[in-house]
């Protein structure tokens, strides 16, 4: 096995989380970082085209495509799982919504134990990130000046102010800024682009930085396992021309490779439950049971109608004009088609009065997606997506075998609370496209369909079609109980020398996208390891 240079700290996935803490923590020169990403590098027109998220979902060279196993509550079907494989990880494949959630799930977490991560205490960690590009918003909530652009769509869809028009009409108000501490209504959502073109955290975090000399960014890098001894983690092994080769960490190693990727690491490399380990072939070095539990995801399921305008994006013989405008304009102007990224506008709002805060969150798409599986379909309408905000339903990251893929359960629909939120929250956008603003483009319901009425036939309708909408979370969970994985400092409990920064950590998932919150965890976890590494300094 080769031994390669040691660094300070080694950091293990280049995603939304690891380009933000190789970015923080390579800003003080008397350390070195090293970045690992077992993708390429993010040179792709896909990534800078934000259309291309439509072709990024299913590409495997910058896309994991991990899948599901059989989900008991969709009726056995197993779903895709993208996860980005690039530097900028997910934040390259994603939909570019910028989305904190509510105050309520931040204070959730501190209430249960994990101190320091209220409201008020992560907030000035997302506005440091952002630069935000709309004149008007509000600086108590927003930042100016971070790496991380974000902007309003420079060319909404008609059909997202239909969206909103329609809303209205049922009493949901608008709601011009989603990333106020308690959002609710609908509106055109915030996205991560720049000038037009997606600004993932690798063009965010990582491009301007790329020279500095104590950070070493290596792509291809499949790290196969921790490499621990004395219960200490002192480094990684890669997985490297047809052998083995280990990078060293004199401090700390750092696990960025999200909800999948870091336990899954943990658990081949032997720590996570020690019955599950043993049965699948790992030797134990620490007996940590809430490793991979506690999966978290959004359901999600949509309504699709075609439509007989051309209004909305798709392909037809009548838009073939436009289409060929839509490229120009792109190529010349950085507008258009090509700068959507496609789930435009939605919002939030709540099953019922009962619920202290929404509970359902919608994504519009101002074109027509396949129910069948396809890229495109032909033709133009209009897609909603409902997704529940706070499932009860939990899932799992487990193993079965040293080798191979995880076995991922989302643990879809396992609830029926689930089942009964999602059946409310699919009744009002049914509602919503059927509203007059809608009426000019002639909207007809494709899935349901006008023969699926009552709750019954809504309730197999959601099960024979539900699926996730890409925001896996919890499953190196922090907090305080017998089932954490993590300290508040995100620590992994009984191994010194290894910590886990990305959207695992989360102990209850947020309202809301994912992608903002994975960056604020990574600019809280630099600052706790730059103080802590202070203070074993002056000690």
């Amino acid at each position: 096995m080769a031994q390669q240079d040691q660094f300070d700290y080694v950091i293990v996935g280049a995603g939304s989380a690891g380009a933000v803490l190789a970015n923080r923590l390579s800003a003080d020169p008397k350390v070195s970082v090293c970045l690992l990403e077992a993708g390429p590098a993010d040179r792709s027109p896909l990534i800078r085209i934000p259309l291309g998220v439509m072709w990024l979902t299913k590409d495997p060279r910058h896309n994991w495509l991990f899948g599901s196993t059989p989900q008991e509550g969709l009726g056995g079907r197993s779903v895709s799982i993208p996860r980005g494989k690039v530097l900028g990880g997910s934040s390259a494949i994603n939909g570019m919504v910028y989305i904190r959630g509510h105050r309520a799930d931040y204070d959730a977490w501190a209430a249960q134990g994990c101190t320091g991560w209220g409201y008020d205490d992560v907030l000035p960690y997302f506005k440091r990130s952002e630069d935000n590009g709309r004149a008007a918003i509000d600086d108590a909530w927003h930042g100016r000046g971070g790496e991380l652009s974000v902007q309003d769509l420079r060319d909404p869809s008609p059909m997202d102010h239909a969206f909103v028009a329609a809303a209205e009409q049922l009493q949901v108000r608008p709601c011009p800024d989603f990333n106020t501490p308690e959002p609710e209504g609908v509106g055109i959502y915030q996205v991560t682009q720049k000038d037009g073109r997606r600004h993932s955290t690798g063009a965010a975090f990582l491009a301007p930085i790329r020279a500095r000399a104590n950070l070493t960014v290596m792509t291809g890098a499949e790290v196969a396992r921790l490499q621990l001894e004395n219960g200490r983690c002192t480094g990684v092994v890669l997985n490297r021309d047809g052998g083995e080769a280990v990078v060293g960490a004199r401090a700390e190693v750092v696990l960025c490779a999200g909800a999948i990727g870091s336990p899954d690491l943990l658990l081949r490399s032997g720590i996570g439950p020690a019955a599950q380990l043993k049965s699948a072939g790992i030797e134990v070095l620490r007996d940590l049971p809430g490793v991979g539990q506690n999966l978290q995801d959004h359901v999600d399921v949509m309504v699709i109608a075609k439509s007989r305008s051309t209004t909305p994006y798709g392909i037809s013989v009548r838009a073939l004009p436009a289409r060929a405008l839509d490229t120009l304009n792109w190529i010349t102007r950085r507008r258009g088609m090509f700068a959507s990224n496609m789930v435009e506008a939605g919002g939030f709002v709540r099953s019922s009065p009962q619920e202290d805060r929404p509970d359902i969150q919608f994504h519009i798409i101002p074109g027509r997606k396949s129910h069948r599986g396809r890229m495109v379909e032909w033709g133009h309408g209009v897609s909603l997506h409902t997704c529940v905000l706070r499932p009860d339903s939990r899932g799992s990251v487990t193993r079965t075998r040293p080798e191979g893929a995880p076995d991922i359960d989302l643990g879809l629909l396992r609830e029926d609370s689930d089942l009964i939120r999602l059946s409310k929250g699919v009744k009002l956008a049914r509602e919503i496209l059927r509203q007059p603003p809608f009426a000019p483009h002639g909207l007809s319901e494709i899935i349901p369909g006008d023969h699926v009425q009552d709750d019954a036939a809504l309730a197999d309708y959601i099960r024979a079609q539900a699926r996730t909408v890409y925001h896996p979370v919890g499953t190196c969970a922090m907090g305080t109980g017998p089932g954490a994985v993590l300290d508040p400092a995100l620590r992994v409990r009984g191994v010194d020398g290894l910590r886990v920064a990305d959207a695992s950590i989360m102990p209850t998932i947020v309202s809301g996208n994912t992608n903002a919150p994975a960056i604020m965890i990574a600019e809280k976890a630099a600052d706790m390891i730059a103080a802590e590494a202070r203070a074993a300094r002056a000690a």
